[in-house]
């Protein structure tokens, strides 16, 4: 056991380490602390010391050792639980720094089964996080994911949709960039009638390749039979940028053109449902524009140079409200 004076010669000791660590002086602080131990082997928070410079000086593992000595010698002496928290806290951020993130979870536990703390509790949640990704990425294979849309095709053809969705969803699992694996899933989910599915499918697709056609035309034919005219004419537009001859795509066009402008009084209740339509139409600069729009048609052109504005006549155009001849 430590005397008090011997305690007070340790307190000394520290008090220099502490002085030269913010000084960034590591060796000269590890010095410090190695003599504190000396005077007073029973004290935690000398390991604890050590253990925060070898963390500066990036010998992650000499940190970990220092912790491992920390709660040992914190345990034999009865040492507040919060400083048995805190080198299992150094521990665990010496491992995510080693890259090791399960091992820094195990001790992130640990540090929280004896004193919470937010800032422990958010790092644990940032480490399980990263646990995570490392596993959805160490999972990725492009050929297997051709395995398996392979088997998708197959079931496909069979007709039986469900379990083409589970080889789908396995390649998409395997290879999530690949555009072509979403709107394969989505064709299934609509033969399912599952349309909410296969819309966010068609999204999806559309994100990862913009100029992927099947795409767009299966969102537009989603967007149909969800009676979402105006919606799936935008997306059969985008089809028609990329392929303007798309006969699919030229259908789609001339089908929701006419279903959208087929009953005036059924597009205002649709386009006065929308909340965008409204803010639009609420907005005075916009009543201005729609105004002179309407007395000087050769207006929308100078109007449609600003990107603003412009999104703004696009949206009214889709929901029917305005139509430009």
């Amino acid at each position: 056991m430590a005397t008090p004076e011997s305690k007070q010669l340790a307190l000394q000791e520290k008090d220099l380490g502490n002085a030269a660590y913010k000084k960034k002086d590591f060796e000269t602080a590890l010095q410090h602390y190695r003599t504190a131990l000396t005077h007073d082997p029973t004290d935690i928070t000398f390991h604890n010391n050590i253990a925060a410079v070898y963390f500066e000086q990036k010998e992650f593992k000499k940190c970990i050792e220092e912790c491992e000595k920390a709660v040992e010698v914190g345990r034999e002496n009865r040492a507040d639980y919060k400083l048995i928290a805190k080198a299992f806290t150094r521990t665990g951020n010496a491992y995510r720094k080693l890259e090791d993130y399960k091992s820094a979870k195990t001790y992130f536990e640990k540090s929280l089964s004896e004193h919470r703390t937010p800032e422990v509790k958010s790092l644990l949640s940032d480490t399980e996080k990263k646990i995570k990704e490392m596993e959805r990425l160490a999972y990725i294979d492009p050929s297997k994911a051709e395995e398996e849309k392979e088997k998708g095709n197959e079931y496909f053809k069979q007709g039986d949709y469900s379990t083409a969705v589970k080889h789908y969803s396995e390649a998409i699992k395997r290879n999530p960039d690949d555009a072509k694996l979403y709107s394969n899933r989505a064709a299934c989910y609509t033969k399912l009638a599952a349309f909410d599915l296969g819309l966010k499918d068609c999204e999806t697709c559309c994100r990862l390749d913009e100029t992927f056609i099947k795409g767009w035309i299966r969102k537009g034919k989603i967007l149909q039979v969800m009676q979402k005219s105006s919606e799936a004419l935008t997306a059969y537009q985008k089809a028609l940028e990329i392929d303007p001859n798309n006969a699919e795509a030229l259908e789609g066009y001339r089908a929701c053109t006419m279903a959208v402008h087929a009953d005036p009084k059924e597009v205002w209740k649709k386009a006065m449902n929308d909340p965008e339509v409204q803010q639009i139409l609420k907005d005075p600069a916009m009543r201005v524009i729609l105004e002179q729009m309407q007395n000087d048609p050769k207006a929308v052109q100078e109007h449609l140079k600003n990107p603003q504005v412009a999104s703004k006549i696009q949206k009214l155009l889709e929901s029917g409200i305005i139509q430009i001849y």
